[in-house]
């Protein structure tokens, strides 16, 4: 039995703020997730019971309120940021002229520790010095001897800030497992996530090395605007875009650091809302079969764009589409002759509304001159016409979109190789080597992608095996690659019409039904000649190597309901949302059974008010009858009288 001590918050609104709270953990199993009663205790008041988990996630061992969410899923997100900023720290001290600031933006940094003896550029030397109460001093002559623990501060290290924290997780799992650390900030705007965040450091000993902030993200970003107060590495996990923190986040990141930041709003970014997409992002997504890779490359250009108005450009490392959200590590340089760049990086794509092909439009174009300069001018276009030059559709219009490479092939390997080097303590490390691999596989200079089954299913025809097709495709000179983001995907710099033709070859063989031609975009795309010779032997380099080799890429649906969990709240209480889950399920059956119920009665009333017309019309004409007989007795008695 563990028994911990601290303060904490109630889970309720800021009426409680000046209250002091105690409360007491009590865990059955450490290193399990387990159950349990937080008893918190207000002074001279009733008490009022918070419940608890407790979670064991690579080397940290944490507390979770049980109205916070906790997604084993995620798990891997976090896995893989371990292992890109231990890389990162590796490669900023070794390699220290990586970081160097520019001219513009050079500040001699008051806690720089670090000297390097430039004579030899093979063998240089980095003094790496430790936390001055540890009184010690390690000096490194190679830097293949450079050897960093985890869980230990160095005054050269690197300063990290995780904004977004809740518990705290993310970034004890930085202090206990990234080596070359100078201190940790993790900051939330919740003062009860922060006191949980307190007693996960006290819990995990890291109070030398990570510290707790309460404040607003991107307010903590701008008051370390000062390059002396820069942060080497910045991770945002936001609920949702990220957009509203970009601003302060290119601005509070040191020359060369490294921004981590997800999105996990990928409806918008995927097409769903194209509207909102635009309003956070700057940018038209697409509803298409490539929507995941345009999603990515929606948010670099974000990120550049913002960067750019501070004479700052981005160098992404890596950038993943993973399960429901996205994952992009982007490192920050300054230079205002990088900046002018940036148009020709962008790109709008012109999308074809029903067989899905695909152009892209360059904003910027790059005239090269004398020596190593350009000049600088618009783009010529539009790429295509008014329709579809395959099936005579109209186009859609999306971007701009980020048209570079997403991802850096050198850092890559390095990430690979420290993973394999440490597969024990990462949980996830084979599908960390599974989706990088592939993504190193993927042609960097060709955006997007077509998926195999969507080109078949345009025409209503029998899909070709992935390696057939992809053999057709290199028999005809071309390369192909897959694409991370999606399984059965066509990555190639053959033009269109080679995909189609290949498509019109395959039919020959398997027809599709005459019902089909009905369709005029399909029958104007099957009719058209085929003017490349297609050749289905299967090619030795058909199947890619991480295909080969059996790594684990596209996963498959770990757990139930393993996607995005709802939004934490502070007020509603575990058990309030398990009824209004369980209120809530066949939330739309009962709606409809309510309406029957309700039309039912309608209709009831409706009859029984039918009878009463129909009986006071009854009775009107019963009374107007006997008034007609009366006035004609009267009558007739008058009459006989007279």
């Amino acid at each position: 039995m563990i028994k911990t001590f601290g303060l904490c918050r109630p889970l309720y609104t800021s009426q409680y703020q000046k209250d002091l709270l105690r409360f007491m953990c009590t865990t059955v199993k450490p290193g399990s997730t387990e159950k349990m009663e937080c008893k918190t205790v207000k002074e001279e008041k009733s008490e009022v019971l918070i419940e608890c988990n407790t979670v064991k996630e690579g080397k940290a061992e944490v507390l979770y309120p049980k109205n916070v969410f906790y997604n084993p899923v995620q798990e891997f997100n976090r896995d893989l940021s371990v292992a890109v900023i231990s890389q990162f720290a590796r490669d900023r001290l070794t390699n220290p002229a990586e970081g160097k600031k520019s001219k513009q933006s050079k500040v001699k940094e008051e806690t720089d520790c670090m000297e390097i003896d430039g004579k030899d550029e093979n063998k240089e030397t980095i003094a790496i010095v430790k936390d001055e109460k540890m009184e010690t001093t390690d000096k490194v002559q190679d830097e293949n001897e450079v050897e960093l623990e985890p869980g230990k501060k160095y005054d050269n290290g690197i300063k990290i800030l995780e904004g977004l924290s809740a518990s705290g997780l993310r970034s004890v799992r930085f202090g206990l497992e990234i080596p070359g650390v100078n201190s940790i900030i993790a900051n939330d705007f919740d003062e009860n996530a922060v006191s949980f965040i307190n007693k996960n450091i006290e819990k995990n000993n890291l109070q030398k090395l990570l510290s707790s902030s309460c404040d607003d993200a991107a307010m903590v970003m701008y008051r370390n605007r000062n390059p002396r107060d820069h942060f080497d590495v910045i991770d945002l996990d936001p609920y949702g875009s990220p957009s509203k923190f970009l601003d302060a986040t290119v601005q509070a990141v040191k020359d060369g650091g490294l921004l981590c930041i997800t999105c996990t709003d990928a409806a918008v970014l995927c097409g769903n809302a194209g509207e909102t997409c635009y309003s956070k992002y700057g940018a038209m997504s697409l509803r298409t079969t490539s929507c995941h890779e345009m999603g990515l490359r929606i948010i670099l250009q974000c990120i550049e764009s913002h960067a750019n108005r501070y004479s700052r450009y981005i160098v992404p490392l890596i950038s993943l589409s993973i399960d429901f959200y996205f994952r992009v590590f982007v490192r920050v340089h300054t230079g205002q002759g990088k900046v002018k760049r940036s148009a020709s990086k962008m790109a709008m794509v012109y999308s074809c509304n029903e067989c899905k092909s695909f152009s892209l439009q360059r904003i910027g174009a790059l005239i090269p001159t004398k020596g190593s300069n350009f000049k600088y001018s618009p783009a010529t276009g539009p790429p295509v016409t008014d329709k579809c030059e395959h099936c005579g559709s109209k186009h859609h219009i999306g971007g701009p979109i980020w048209a570079d490479p997403i991802c850096d092939i050198d850092f890559i390997d390095r990430v690979i190789n420290r993973v394999n080097d440490n597969k024990d303590s990462l949980k996830t490390s084979e599908r960390i080597v599974g989706m990088l691999t592939l993504q190193k596989e993927e042609l960097q200079e060709v955006p997007l992608y077509f998926k195999l089954d969507s080109l078949f299913g345009f025409v209503h025809s029998e899909t070709m095996p992935l390696i057939q097709f992809r053999s057709a495709l290199l028999n005809a000179g071309y390369r192909v690659s897959l694409s991370h983001a999606m399984k059965n995907s066509i990555k190639t710099d053959a033009p269109h019409n080679v995909l189609w033709d290949i498509i019109r070859t395959w039919v020959k063989d398997h027809p599709v039904k005459p019902v089909r031609y009905e369709d005029t975009a399909i029958k104007t795309l099957l009719e058209k000649e085929c003017t490349t010779k297609v050749s289905f032997e299967e090619h030795p380099e058909a199947n890619p190597k991480s295909r080969k080799d059996g790594l684990l890429r596209y996963q498959a649906n770990p757990e139930p309901h393993w996607g995005p969990k709802p939004k934490a709240t502070r007020a509603m209480s575990n058990e309030l949302q398990e009824e209004r889950k369980r209120n809530l399920q066949g939330k739309k059956s009962k709606q409809k059974d309510q309406m029957k119920e309700e039309e039912g009665n309608d209709a009831k009333e409706s009859d029984s008010n039918n009878e009463e017309v129909k009986k006071r019309k009854l009775g009107g004409n019963l009374k107007q009858k006997t008034v007609e007989l009366d006035s004609y007795k009267i009558w007739h008695y008058i009459s006989l009288r007279n």
